[in-house]
């Protein structure tokens, strides 16, 4: 028997996917309906039916990221052996998307929303909150480190996440300003180079 009611004229995965890079390259208030109609390769009824709105859909687009494009930091924090590995991974498995020609420059999560209106400031608190909780997963992931007698129990892990979050977060600004790939990779590596003197208890903190 053949299914009733009108199917879908467009693969919604993949109007997305034109709607998440377009958002990443423009940002939210930078992109026009046009601009997400023509990425998406429909018109503006379709996209209001499917996507309820320019901010759900923007929502929607953050989501297909964090679980496609942007989930070298999530793979790194899960699948490596160590903590240090894992910093590591994270830092060059980004610069990797950062720099990718195939696609905008940066990260999404940094830059989409860096500037708003006051109507829009769900929208960028909505990706503060995601950049918080990368920094509170890798903070997890220095605590497991801790308990499984990689660091010791000193280790003061919340800075330690605060730094190479930050360092993460720097390198997409300037990925998206043009420094060359080389000179990113050369940041890592200082960042890197810094493990040991990060995670070493401070002699003058009292016990």
């Amino acid at each position: 028997m053949a299914e009733r009611g009108r199917p879908r004229a467009f693969d919604r995965t993949v109007a997305l996917r034109g709607a998440m890079e377009v958002f990443w390259e423009l940002g939210y208030e930078g992109t026009k309906l046009t601009d997400l109609t023509g990425a998406m390769n429909i018109n503006s009824a379709s996209l209001y039916n499917a996507f309820g709105s320019k901010e759900q859909l923007f929502r929607e687009a953050v989501e297909l990221y964090g679980s496609t494009t942007g989930s070298a930091t999530a793979r790194a924090l899960r699948e490596e052996p160590t903590a240090r590995a894992a910093v590591e991974a994270m830092l060059r498995g980004n610069i990797d998307i950062f720099a990718d020609t195939g696609t905008p420059s940066g990260c999404m999560i940094v830059l989409a929303a860096a500037n708003c209106a006051h109507q829009n400031r769900g929208v960028a608190e909505h990706l503060a909150g995601h950049r918080r909780r990368t920094v509170a997963e890798l903070k997890e992931r220095l605590e497991r480190a801790v308990s499984e007698g990689e660091l010791a129990p000193e280790t003061d892990v919340r800075s330690v996440a605060d730094f190479y979050a930050t360092i993460l977060y720097g390198l997409s600004i300037e990925a998206r300003d043009g420094v060359p790939v080389e000179r990113l990779r050369s940041t890592v590596d200082r960042a890197v180079g810094l493990w040991d003197t990060l995670v070493r208890p401070d002699p003058n903190e009292r016990p």
